[in-house]
């Protein structure tokens, strides 16, 4: 090459550096490299994402702002991700300024070959019409009698004897994936009526659950890679795309499978029939005609928030109830203070069946123990959105229209600014009045584990419904231990598994001396929960 060629080389090269230098001092995140952006920083503690972005936010307290790519033209803009965990700021986003922060294309784009238009991945008037159709269900008394249904025969003929058998033959079992089964069976009933039997004797694989995993597994990588990476990757069928591209036909196969029965059932029902009262059928009875692709997308968007979420905050409760003994303690006090007073004294009435709506409602200690585990482990650990115009968020960080915010709920849970110096205690009181008797949220921000604002979760109470019913099963029968050399860590996800489920041990338990220490009226006598 000739001298100019090299003076142009040069130049370009110093005006670049120029360029780059400036956005690296306006930026407050991890360290970013020339070109590259924050991605070797991604790629780099991709097994420990979250604690990552936490760690980051704390050292900046609260909030920061990154580039994927140090590239002109779009690092101010597309390139840009503000990320926060400040309660303020989830208030402005979540809800003050809902409508300038929608999941926004890249999300959609992101997530479109796993969720399409579903209601956790849509915007404006597709959202309005599906949050709205879910919520004139999730109101009525029927969806949670058809969810107390489908749990409590699931613990009672399935979930219990399990774990029954696995103590009297002294084998571990792995809570994580028996509790996947326990939720993936009450959500299908409850979304399309169809018991799949997972937590059958045996415990067959599913092709469907299995299918959905790696779909969602594939599709968080699509997530940590620029779009123009995973595009190509997909584009030339390279690494998880070829798996993902794969799970997705399964997880299509099964769906259309399921759809094309139940409209063959609703043609052919008589009026003397029992009446269907699983969602997809409420969607299917709609004066609007849908297509099955849609209806699909309806069914797989329920199946995600109703299994993965429930079964990972229960895996991640009892790690936390094993390591806390008095926690467990309070808590077995406060099952037994309910059901003396709903079921009398004799223990074996206490284990005949499922607990009932009423006995359910009095677990405040309970409630507050899993909102508690969701603090720490939240069962969808970060969220994002677009960026629509331009804004100013409450803590002074500018966002330019065209970026993204990532709000972590992981590191909400666990900045000593937002909840004291005991962020890392695993302490449910912290939930209760001062009395101790009532569950109270202070902020509804600090903790959005359900969401906040228009997008908070339908089926919340439900989840406490099904959650507090499987947690009092297991611990008024069975004393649990992790198996001894077992690695509980976690799993790079859209939700928070554990990276090699939770291998546990069952021993019995033996009620005698907390019923020792509960009075006449049923109140624990020297403190206990309350």
């Amino acid at each position: 090459m000739d001298s100019s060629t090299w003076w142009l080389i040069l130049s370009l090269i110093f005006t670049y550096m120029m360029w780059f230098n400036s956005i690296k001092r306006s930026l407050t995140g991890p360290r970013v490299w020339p070109v590259l952006g924050s991605l070797p920083g991604l790629i780099q503690n991709a097994n420990r994402m979250h604690d990552w972005i936490a760690d980051n936010l704390q050292t900046c307290g609260g909030t920061y702002q990154t580039c994927i790519s140090a590239i002109p033209f779009l690092a101010r803009k597309q390139g840009l991700v503000t990320v926060t965990c400040d309660p303020k700021n989830l208030e402005h986003i979540l809800k003050a300024k809902f409508d300038n922060y929608p999941k926004g294309p890249n999300w959609q784009a992101v997530f479109h070959d796993l969720l399409g238009e579903g209601i956790f991945n849509s915007d404006g008037d597709t959202w309005l019409f599906q949050r709205k159709t879910a919520a004139l269900e999730f109101t009525t008394r029927t969806l949670r009698q058809a969810m107390a249904r489908w749990v409590s025969r699931a613990i009672k003929l399935r979930f219990v004897p399990i774990l029954n058998t696995a103590q009297l033959e002294g084998k571990p079992v792995d809570l994580q994936d028996l509790l996947l089964r326990l939720t993936f069976d009450n959500i299908c009933g409850l979304a399309f009526g169809k018991d799949p039997q997972t937590l059958s004797p045996g415990l067959p694989e599913n092709g469907f659950a299995s299918a959905f995993d790696r779909a969602t597994e594939a599709t968080l990588q699509r997530f940590i890679l620029p779009e123009s990476i995973w595009k190509m990757k997909k584009w030339l069928g390279l690494g998880m795309e070829v798996e993902l591209s794969q799970s997705l036909e399964h997880v299509d196969k099964y769906l259309t499978a399921v759809i094309k029965t139940r409209k063959l059932e609703l043609l052919n029902k008589t009026d003397g029939g029992p009446p269907h009262d699983d969602l997809l059928t409420r969607f299917m009875k709609k004066k609007e005609c849908y297509s099955d692709k849609f209806l699909q997308h309806v069914a797989l968007n329920f199946i995600l928030a109703g299994r993965d979420t429930s079964s990972v905050a229960l895996s991640w409760f009892f790690y936390l109830v094993i390591k806390n003994p008095n926690v467990e303690l309070k808590i077995l006090t406060e099952l037994c203070t309910v059901l003396s007073e709903s079921r009398g004294i004799d223990t074996c009435k206490w284990l005949e069946d499922p607990l009932v709506f009423e006995e359910v409602d009095k677990l405040t200690y309970l409630k507050a123990a899993l909102s508690e585990t969701l603090r720490l482990f939240p069962s969808v650990p970060e969220d994002s959105k677009h960026v629509v115009a331009d804004d100013v968020l409450p803590d002074g960080t500018f966002v330019p229209a065209g970026s993204s915010i990532t709000y972590s709920i992981y590191s909400t849970g666990r900045m000593k600014f937002i909840w004291g110096d005991d962020v890392v205690e695993f302490r449910p009181e912290r939930w209760l009045s001062d009395d101790g008797k009532k569950f109270e949220v202070k902020d509804q921000f600090r903790f959005v584990s359900f969401n906040a604002g228009p997008r908070i979760c339908l089926g919340k109470d439900l989840a406490y419904l099904q959650m507090k019913s499987i947690v009092a099963a297991v611990l008024l029968r069975h004393r649990l231990t992790v198996v001894t050399g077992h690695r509980v860590e976690q799993k790079m996800s859209l939700t928070l598994f554990m990276k090699y489920g939770l291998l546990v041990d069952l021993h019995s338990r033996d009620l005698a001396p907390i019923l020792a220490n509960i009075g006449s009226t049923g109140m624990a006598r020297d403190g206990g929960v309350y």
